[in-house]
């Protein structure tokens, strides 16, 4: 039985990485056995620079940290060795740890949890493919910008069309001016009759 300085010890491990892992909006759970180390400093960097922690924990200790934090049915996933990348930012972890899992044979994804909701791997894999907000934002002001840029092109498109048909359009002729009409002669003034006395 183990003594109760390594149990503090271990309860304290699990306090520490409850509080580490508080608040992330997407865990992703992954097995790495098989990585070279050379592919192992390769992930971690692309994850570091995308501002997601990964960190591989004992699965017993998972299990209480997971439990601390008010999620269940994660435990059939910490099965083998396990890794989990986490992030405030929800698609990131599940983007760049999918792409690994898709190229290096021996990784791969077990599930996880997005915005506290347990998640297969298929949706794991879904969330990699969900564009980032910046491309998202991209895509939004294009649609919203496309059928004015359409219209513009159908308008340059006629206007050329007309140009090719009948060469260079003449110039409007700026209409003639009308002749100044003849004042009319002032009338005389009649001088007002006297009356007679």
């Amino acid at each position: 039985m183990p003594s109760e300085k390594i149990l503090a010890k271990k309860q304290q491990n699990v306090a520490e990485l409850t509080e580490a892992l508080k608040g992330a909006a997407t865990y992703v759970f992954v097995s790495t056995r098989g990585l070279t180390v050379e592919q192992d400093t390769k992930l971690r960097a692309e994850l570091r620079g995308a501002g997601v922690k990964f960190q591989v924990i004992k699965n017993t200790t998972l299990k209480r940290v997971f439990k601390e934090l008010g999620i269940d049915g994660v435990d059939s996933m910490f099965e083998g060795p396990t890794a989990v990348g986490y992030s405030d930012e929800v698609t990131a972890p599940a983007k760049i740890l999918a792409k690994y899992a898709e190229d290096i044979e021996p990784m791969e994804i077990k599930g996880g949890v997005i915005d506290g909701k347990v998640a297969s791997v298929a949706e794991i894999i879904a969330l990699s493919k969900v564009p980032d907000v910046d491309t998202l934002r991209t895509q939004v002001a294009y649609s919203l910008l496309f059928p004015f840029t359409k219209l513009a092109m159908l308008v340059k498109a006629v206007a050329e069309k007309k140009q090719e048909e009948g060469g260079e359009a003449a110039p409007v002729a700026a209409p003639a001016e009308a002749p100044a009409a003849e004042e009319a002669p002032a009338e005389e003034a009649v001088p007002a009759e006297t009356p007679a006395e």
